[in-house]
């Protein structure tokens, strides 16, 4: 996703506040955020990036590092502050797991039988079983 002119000068200076300042400047800044941004509108992986957004690595060690450190929180609240419209995000439950206690299975118990337990058990057989002359 390639970002306008308009909509860089709307984010540039949030990312500015939000990101953490390293001793070199990043460059590219623009086109990494613009490829974070359309891999995450396809939901597509990393390395599907077209090659017009940069460096898949770059895009995504970005996002990692950033996710660690909180930027895309403060960015969203800063954003949220300033009135900044950002749309809506849907997600798509096939594509979420349950774990598989959610689904409701009952759990399978080993079944431990006491000495008592087993000694009524047995004499249920035997009163039911029919008895010969």
């Amino acid at each position: 996703m390639t970002l306008t002119h308009e909509q860089w000068a709307v984010l540039e200076p949030l990312v500015e506040a939000c990101r953490p300042h390293a001793k070199v400047p990043p460059q590219h800044l623009r086109r990494t955020i613009g490829a974070i941004l359309w891999r995450h509108d396809n939901g597509a992986k990393w390395r599907s990036l077209p090659a017009e957004e940069g460096p898949w690595w770059m895009a995504a060690q970005t996002f990692i590092r950033w996710s660690r450190l909180g930027v895309w929180e403060r960015l969203l609240t800063l954003a949220q502050d300033r009135g900044i419209g950002l749309g809506m995000t849907f997600l798509d439950g096939t594509s979420i797991r349950a774990h598989q206690k959610a689904a409701g299975a009952a759990k399978k118990a080993r079944q431990r039988r006491s000495g008592t337990s087993v000694r009524r058990l047995a004499a249920l057989v035997e009163a039911s079983v029919p008895r010969s002359a």
